[in-house]
């Protein structure tokens, strides 16, 4: 079944995903967990209520009790199955994902995530067997609204110094739903806002931040606010993307090392998770603000994982997902989105425009993320490391090579990995100049083909 994804479950409805299965993988997710209690959310799309309640459905019939919560962004279903006594949950979502599309995202006690690695698989090959009968006894339902809680919650976390403009697409996503709570409870924030709408066809825009011509309406709305800041959110709002006052994209690598700076406030040894695919000015950024920097393979469960182990209090990823120690060690947009505007209303950053405060965090030259198809990906892999075979090499997730060091010009570094969700090779590159930038984007160019 190809709906079993490295991370979550996600496919078409009905041709891929629909109600029956949607049931039997609720049945599954309790038998999975043994669980006596779950919470189920869901998104703003038209088949949500159908899936969610087939999902609950199952559930029940596993004799599990179910806390739904109705309509929840991902990170308020995180809020939810973090905050409350229960044996995990999930929330119906596709994400980013276009509206013919649903799934799932999995949780289990404490937001911990559940993943291909520790649970998906074991999801799929339970659906696959002949379908469970009801238990015994049938769990109790029990609906809550838990969004009041929720908002309060997240603006606990705002330390805003001064008024300030915003403007923020919500791409008639979920951001839209949790949002105007959220505002209400942060009044130096002034916000320009625009699809707040929750609208699961996504008439407007795709709603995926990743891609620079979704960002065009947050640039114009910058442009006829004069807000300091322009962020826009993903379909689920775990995901957000930042745009400087002059319209120029952030990068979520560059946003990494800019919030850590609340952190390392905080002392020295402060450790901070970035993925391998980020430019060394975040390590570098972090190094220099006293705290430890630590390198981990993409993806959130990962991330999330290693921010447990080694007692880390914030992570970023190049896809914008931006992860709090304080926030039950999960992914939210819109804390990312408080946690900018506490940097930039700073007392030491007070009147500075947000394109000064990230200049000096451009200051090596990236490619971003290439992507390829290639026929043979191990082969591709496997003819890089014979190619840079006198580089220093590391196969923490799919194969990095480095030339030179930081301090020391020039160097550059990069790294290949197959894609979890397509199947793609992804290059990202880094130099100390633009021309050894380039220079070695076409030497990888030639090795793996034309780019998508």
């Amino acid at each position: 079944m190809g709906v079993f994804k490295a991370y979550d479950i996600r496919g078409l409805v009905p041709s891929e995903l629909d109600a029956d299965l949607a049931r039997r993988i609720g049945h599954s997710f309790v038998r999975l967990l043994d669980a006596r209690s779950l919470v189920v959310g869901r998104d703003a799309r038209t088949h949500s209520p159908e899936i969610c309640g087939a999902v609950i459905d199952g559930i029940r019939a596993a004799g599990c009790n179910v806390i739904d919560i109705g309509l929840a962004s991902t990170p308020m279903s995180y809020f939810a199955i973090g905050s409350r006594d229960c044996d995990g949950g999930m929330v119906v979502t596709a994400s980013h994902n276009p509206g013919e599309y649903n799934g799932m995202k999995l949780c289990g006690r404490g937001a911990t995530p559940i993943s291909a690695a520790n649970g998906i698989l074991d999801i799929e090959k339970m659906c696959a067997e002949p379908s469970p009968g009801a238990g015994s006894s049938r769990g109790q339902l029990e609906e809550i609204d838990l969004l009041a809680d929720y908002a309060s919650h997240v603006a606990s976390f705002s330390s805003v110094a001064s008024e300030v403009k915003i403007a923020i697409d919500a791409a008639n996503g979920m951001a839209g739903y949790t949002l105007p709570s959220i505002l209400e409870k942060l009044p130096m924030v002034k916000a320009s806002t625009m699809l707040m709408e929750p609208d699961g066809t996504f008439p407007n825009h795709e709603a995926n931040p990743l891609k620079e011509e979704n960002l065009d309406y947050v640039r114009e709305l910058i442009a006829s606010s004069g807000a300091r800041l322009g962020v826009s959110f993903d379909g689920d709002a775990d995901r957000c993307c930042f745009v400087d006052e002059t319209g120029v994209t952030i990068p979520a690598d560059l946003m990494t090392a800019l919030l850590a700076q609340i952190y390392l406030k905080g002392g020295t040894g402060v450790p901070i998770v970035y993925d391998l695919r980020s430019s060394w000015v975040v390590k570098e950024e972090i190094a220099r603000g006293g705290g430890i920097p630590i390198r981990d393979r993409v993806g959130h469960s990962f991330i999330k994982a290693t921010m447990r182990e080694r007692g880390a209090v914030f992570a970023g990823e190049l896809s914008g997902h931006f992860y709090f120690g304080d926030n039950f060690t999960t992914d939210s947009g819109v804390l990312a989105m408080i946690s900018a505007l506490n940097v930039v209303t700073a007392a030491e950053n007070s009147g500075l425009p947000v394109s000064e405060l990230v200049r000096g965090l451009r200051r090596y030259h990236a490619t971003g993320e290439i992507n390829f198809r290639v026929p043979d990906k191990d082969a591709a892999i496997a003819e890089l490391k014979a190619t840079f075979a006198d580089g220093r090499q590391d196969e923490l997730d799919g194969i990095t090579v480095e030339y030179g060091e930081l301090d020391s010009a020039p160097w550059w570094w990069f790294n290949v990995r197959a894609s979890n969700t397509e199947p793609l090779l992804r290059l990202n590159l880094e130099a100390s100049s633009e021309e050894l930038r380039d220079q070695r984007r076409d030497q990888l160019v030639a090795i793996l083909g034309t780019p998508e």
